[in-house]
């Protein structure tokens, strides 16, 4: 018993400190054990990044096929030139020749 009151009484205050205690088990509890830990958060904030740059991307994908179509729909030289270059439309006196790359 004495051996015990001699430990404790080397140990410093600082440590018998219950709040210092308590602190520092609920920060080791938070970045280790809990299901949200830091590297979990870390993660996921990558995935949110990654998505959102994502989804920056589709809607300037989104503005241009818009624009695209509105061109299509109110330019009659625009709508012959995307008919001819994707479907290959030709007018009756005209030979189309298809170069393809290898």
């Amino acid at each position: 018993m004495k051996q015990l009151k001699k430990f404790y009484q080397q140990i410093p205050s600082w440590l018998k400190n219950r709040y210092l205690l308590s602190s520092v088990f609920f920060i080791v509890w938070m970045l280790f054990f809990d299901t949200n830990t830091i590297w979990s958060q870390i993660k996921l904030q990558m995935t949110i990044n990654k998505m959102e740059a994502k989804k920056s991307y589709y809607e300037a994908e989104i503005d241009r096929v818009n624009q695209d179509l509105d061109d299509l729909l109110t330019d009659d030289r625009t709508l012959e030139k995307f008919a001819r270059e994707n479907y290959f439309m030709k007018k009756e006196n005209e030979d189309i020749f298809v170069i393809t790359e290898d």
